[in-house]
């Protein structure tokens, strides 16, 4: 048998994954065709499912990092000549207490985004900064733009038990969601994970081509280990372990 690989345990870089050669459950394949399937999805998953790991092979895969790709399903099923800007923001390390946490939160992101291709900041609002940097990137990179939000929903989830400062959070990301059905000509692909489903009226006003893939039988091993991965993948680490167990 195999020498154990070392568990990928709160791990969420795909890169830090396969450079320290851990164990890792090959998504890649669902990730090109989810790509090849396009559009605008939302993905809704307990916490420490996988998500943030699955957004990161997004972008690597984008951005074109071909060498993390060796040996895994989309290596030959990608086109590493086109490289994609991508601009991700993540709620999941953090809490917002007010509106102007919240806005001080995305406008550091979107800041590191625009520091790292060499962009001036020119609107001090979310909105207006995220619209900017999409058109900006579009225009620099002569690629369509992909937006990657992880854990969409926590800075309302957090905040549930205030509702007055829930209903603010949640209008705040609703005006910067708003922004991904203006931009719509400059984007090539939009993926949002969270916990929660809120609706889209209340969320994601007007952007009627989010299709949500939290139920749909085709993605559910999107994120997350199947009884095969565990059987296949993490072969050489189960040596003596009761399977009828851990299915339990």
């Amino acid at each position: 048998m195999a020498t154990p690989r070392q568990l990928p345990i709160g791990i969420q870089t795909f890169r830090k994954i396969r450079e320290e050669v851990l164990y890792y459950v090959d998504k890649t394949g669902m990730a090109v065709d989810l790509i090849e399937a396009g559009g605008c999805f939302l993905l809704s998953r307990p916490r420490r499912f996988g998500k943030s790991l699955f957004l990161d092979t997004l972008k690597e895969l984008f951005e074109g990092s071909r060498g993390l790709f060796t040996g895994l399903a989309a290596e030959d099923r990608w086109d590493w000549s086109a490289k994609h800007p991508v601009i991700r923001i993540s709620f999941a390390g953090g809490q917002a207490f007010s509106r102007d946490d919240l806005n001080g939160w995305v406008n550091r992101q979107l800041e590191d985004v625009e520091k790292a291709h060499g962009l001036p900041a020119r609107a001090a609002d979310p909105r207006g900064r995220l619209h900017q940097l999409i058109q900006s990137l579009h225009r620099q990179t002569g690629q369509r733009v992909v937006v990657l939000v992880d854990e969409y929903d926590k800075p309302i989830v957090d905040n549930l038990s205030e509702p007055g400062l829930a209903r603010q959070l949640r209008d705040t990301l609703r005006d910067l969601y708003a922004v991904l059905k203006d931009a719509d000509a400059h984007l090539k692909f939009i993926f949002l994970t969270g916990v929660s489903k809120f609706s889209k009226v209340s969320l994601f006003p007007g952007l009627n081509q989010l299709e949500d893939l939290t139920l749909e039988p085709r993605w559910s091993a999107l994120c997350g280990y199947t009884l095969n991965d565990l059987e296949t993948v993490f072969a050489p680490g189960l040596d003596g372990v009761d399977l009828e167990t851990v299915r339990r």
